[in-house]
């Protein structure tokens, strides 16, 4: 995958850690349909995950029915119980102050 998508993952990638320097980064769930499988970024528990999809990258916050999101970044699974996610787009710009607050809220979260 080297198109937008890599790209995006590698934006994503840099404000998870711009956020949370001591997040640890894991790959999951490879598979023969998806043979990089699926980065997860935890800190003191799962902060999130970021699948890629043939139309979006999405990322997944494990918590995020528990996030305050006073700038609307959160997107999909909005009806989910626990979890909210970002569906980013072709094209789409991020609101990186929005989401490196969101990461940081995801990490005092997790360290309650």
């Amino acid at each position: 995958m080297a198109d937008w998508r890599a790209q995006t993952v590698d934006t994503v990638r840099g404000l998870i850690l711009r956020a949370e320097p001591d997040a640890t980064e894991d790959v999951k769930w490879r598979k023969a349909s998806n043979p990089d499988g699926v980065p997860t970024f935890s800190a003191d528990g799962l902060i999130c995950t970021v699948e890629t999809y043939k139309d979006k990258v999405k990322v997944t916050f494990a918590k995020g029915a528990s996030l305050d999101d006073p700038t609307g970044i959160f997107n999909a699974s909005l009806d989910a119980g626990t979890r909210r996610a970002v569906d980013i787009h072709e094209g789409d710009e991020i609101d990186e102050d929005a989401f490196v607050a969101l990461v940081r809220e995801a990490v005092a979260t997790n360290r309650g």
